[in-house]
């Protein structure tokens, strides 16, 4: 074997440690990264396991032409009050007002055993619900945990 094939095979070498010593680095935060994203996903599974809530109350007021539902986290994970969603027949409605009963300050924790009430005022001047016909209020968590009411009680 001659100098020049000698020298190649160092060459190609020297070229493979500098190409692992490249990857190395890179390969070991990817896994890392990986690693953390799947402890994240396991934390959001159990956080979905131990979330419940319950709709307590849904009304609508024909004199106030409000519409008003309440749901209590049943569960044993703090939710988001500004992420929790109302749905009536169908319909989104994100410009309800959110409150969490019972707290002095305002906040947007919706802590285990607390009152959630969403207020919807003039009901018969949206275009999207019929207050006529309303029947249905959904309570949907942050992480997709809901329920539902199949008959919104009328009062005046």
């Amino acid at each position: 074997m001659g100098f020049s094939v000698s020298g190649s095979a160092a060459i190609i070498f020297a070229g493979f440690i500098v190409a692992a010593g490249l990857a190395v680095p890179s390969l070991a935060g990817s896994f890392t990264d990986v690693t953390d994203s799947q402890g994240e996903q396991i934390d959001r599974g159990v956080a979905t396991i131990n979330t419940e809530l319950e709709i307590e109350n849904a009304t609508y007021n024909e004199t106030s032409d409000t519409l008003t539902v309440e749901a209590r986290n049943t569960g044993s994970t703090e939710l988001s009050a500004s992420d929790t969603s109302l749905l009536v027949d169908g319909v989104l409605l994100p410009d309800a007002d959110r409150t969490v009963v019972g707290v002095t300050e305002s906040t947007d924790l919706w802590l285990v055993g607390d009152l959630l009430r969403f207020t919807v005022t003039d009901v018969s001047g949206r275009d999207d619900i019929d207050e006529t016909e309303l029947n249905r209020a959904k309570v949907v968590a942050e992480n997709g945990i809901d329920d539902v009411v199949l008959d919104v009680e009328r009062v005046t």
